[in-house]
């Protein structure tokens, strides 16, 4: 499998999406990390750098009013029928619980 954007690349991309959105809040770094709980320490360091907790990016994302978008983009796309076989076809698929790769 080959991927065309690096896990550090995606980490920045996300930091300037974050820096972006507070910037278009009128936020200042101060203002972000009282709002979210997230220490200013940790919000620069992540606006800098890319390196943040689960946690506290979700945070941010709440704040700024992005967290359902980001949510919406997992979801798994919505299966569309053309015929009552294919909803038949569906109901027989059984979805794997574990891997099979180690």
């Amino acid at each position: 499998m080959m991927f065309l954007i690096s896990p550090y690349k995606a980490q920045l991309k996300l930091a300037a999406f974050i820096r972006e959105r507070r910037l278009l809040k009128e936020l200042t770094q101060e203002g972000l990390a009282d709002r979210s709980g997230v220490p200013l320490s940790t919000l620069r360091k992540f606006e800098q750098k890319g390196v943040i907790s689960l946690e506290s990016f979700l945070k941010l994302l709440m704040v700024l009013g992005s967290l359902e978008d980001v949510l919406e983009v997992i979801e798994p796309p919505k299966v569309t029928f053309k015929s009552i076989d294919d909803v038949l076809k569906e109901e027989t698929k059984t979805s794997r619980k574990r891997g099979r790769k180690r």
